[in-house]
């Protein structure tokens, strides 16, 4: 992308921000006149958002107070309840990365069988199909029942969410390899491992990565709603906890954190993957 069309691209994205800001204070403005409301309604959301004195959600100038406290101390650690939104990450990516590279280590290898056997993938195909479309969380009461463990449970529900993408890209990848490639190598009779590394792993890599790719994002999502489910830690623990606080402003710092921390991680896969993409 040109100089002048990134400039462009990010004066539209700030116009485009301060117009979402612009209708959020808009929306969030107090309302004229006091209302009569039940008395526990105005425990739960305070007694001047009840009467309409002022917005139940909060204006993006309360948002920003809160985050700047989120940001400069992000890793406190009070108890069970009370962690610092860093430290409930931490928790989150801890368990995203670990269930994502136990994947890579089984999806990639088995991958490249299927890939080049036809046989293989032939035959694996309708379990994949079958296996697939079945949401990760559904997983969850299994994995909870036969590990008894809810950190384990919750890498095993990424593990099984984030194999799929990379298992198919990768029997994709290998299977598409140039045959003029492979005939090759057969006619200087380079050895199976040399032909596997040197011959179908580069050329496989881009698909690979693109499997990756889609895992991450994947796997980041699931985490969140995992997390919900069973408690304890984690930033989907969070945002949860925060919902039965009754904190709207927490929450939205929870769902930001989450955004920022998605596109970080699939930035990331996406610049290796263009480190191993070649133009023919």
């Amino acid at each position: 992308m040109a100089p002048t069309s990134r400039g462009l691209a990010a004066l539209l994205s700030a116009l485009l921000l301060a117009v979402f800001l612009g209708a959020w204070h808009l929306a969030s403005l107090p309302k004229a006149g006091a209302q009569i409301v039940d008395a526990e309604y105005a425990k739960l959301v305070g007694q001047q958002a009840s009467t309409g004195q002022k917005s139940a959600f909060p204006s993006p100038a309360d948002f920003g107070a809160k985050l700047m406290e989120h940001v400069r101390d992000p890793f406190y650690d009070k108890g069970p309840n009370d962690k610092g939104i860093g430290v409930q990450l931490a928790y989150s990516i801890g368990r995203v990365l670990l269930g994502f590279a136990l994947a890579a280590l089984v999806a990639i290898p088995a991958g490249f069988l299927i890939g080049m056997s036809p046989l293989f993938y032939r035959a694996l195909d309708p379990f994949l199909q079958v296996l697939k479309p079945i949401s990760p969380l559904a997983w969850m009461p299994l994995a909870l029942f036969t590990l008894k463990d809810s950190d384990i449970s919750a890498v095993f529900v990424i593990f099984i969410c984030s194999i799929w993408p990379m298992l198919i890209n990768t029997a994709f990848g290998v299977a598409s390899v140039r045959r003029d490639w492979l005939n090759v190598a057969k006619t200087l009779e380079v050895k199976p491992l040399r032909k596997a590394f040197e011959v179908i792993l580069p050329a496989a890599a881009p698909t690979i990565l693109t499997g990756m790719r889609i895992s991450i994002g994947i796997a980041w999502l699931v985490i969140v709603a995992a997390e919900m489910l069973v408690g304890g830690t984690g930033i989907g623990y969070f945002v949860w906890n925060e919902w039965n606080n009754l904190s709207i402003v927490n929450i939205l710092s929870g769902i930001l954190a989450i955004g920022l921390v998605g596109m970080l991680l699939d930035h990331l896969v996406g610049r290796l993957q263009k480190s191993v993409t070649y133009v023919e």
